[in-house]
């Protein structure tokens, strides 16, 4: 019996903790993004997601396909999160990569998803794992280090310091920046949510490609910028919360327009 106990025990503790160690924007982050998107959603929309997810929010919703990483039968969902590049690409380079991109990767999955979110005879169990997930990657796309390089795993190999706490490139735009600002992630969508209609028009007519591009170019700059080893504390942040929150931003509201689409 206690042996049984403490087995059970160590998987609990694993599920709770394994989530912690990958997580795209962290869960503030995905949640900011959430809640900036419930904002701009229309009606027909929101009422379509509102049936899908129940009493389940965007912002909340934002975060099941990290918690779901601690379940072996979701395995299968792990390159869904991001689509990392062996160089560096034009814009133009890039749609034509797009264009016959055969991995299983974020963009493969968000086309392949939309497609079917669009059809009327979706089982209901697809149904909710799709939106949860297009919801989920269109969020991660925009965290710079989620198109970033194949061979530093989106810079997860690249150790630096966050302050006097050891940690990776990764990490540190995951969550170490958003959580530097120590606001609930309400508040922080209060914060930086601020757009006219002209520029969010001007943001959802800009396709899938186009984010993965602006985050990729980003990428590239950050690792310009940081070497391994390096202490990242206040000057970081102050170089680089803007870009952040830009990012968090045109998540939020490029995430409402494709929903909008897809349920018009």
């Amino acid at each position: 019996m206690k042996l049984n106990f403490l087995k059970k025990l160590i998987l609990g503790v694993a599920v709770l903790y394994a989530p912690a160690q990958a997580m795209a924007w962290g869960t503030q982050g995905h949640r900011i993004c959430g809640q900036i998107a419930d904002s701009y959603l229309t009606p027909k929309a929101r009422k379509a997601v509102q049936d899908i997810l129940g009493n389940e929010s965007v912002a909340i919703s934002s975060n099941w396909a990290d918690f779901i990483k601690s379940d072996p039968s979701f395995s299968y969902l792990s390159s869904w999160h991001y689509i990392d590049f062996d160089k560096p690409y034009t814009y133009d380079d890039m749609v034509a990569f797009l264009k016959t991109d055969k991995n299983t990767d974020a963009y493969t999955k968000l086309e392949f998803m939309i497609g079917e979110l669009k059809k009327k005879d979706l089982s209901k169990e697809n149904r909710l794992l799709y939106l949860r997930m297009v919801i989920h990657i269109v969020e991660d796309i925009h965290q710079p280090m989620h198109t970033a390089h194949t061979e530093d795993k989106g810079g997860n190999d690249i150790k630096v310091n966050w302050f006097s706490k050891p940690t990776n490139l990764h990490s540190v735009w995951d969550s170490e920046l958003i959580d530097f600002q120590q606001l609930s992630y309400t508040e922080y969508a209060t914060w930086i949510n601020h757009t006219t209609p002209a520029q969010r028009a001007e943001w959802q007519k800009e396709p899938i490609s186009k984010w993965i591009f602006d985050s990729s170019v980003i990428a590239g700059k950050i690792y310009e910028d940081v070497k391994p080893g390096d202490t990242l504390n206040y000057k970081y942040n102050f170089n680089n919360i803007a870009t952040v929150n830009q990012q968090l931003l045109k998540a939020g509201v490029h995430l409402a327009g494709l929903l909008n689409e897809i349920f018009m």
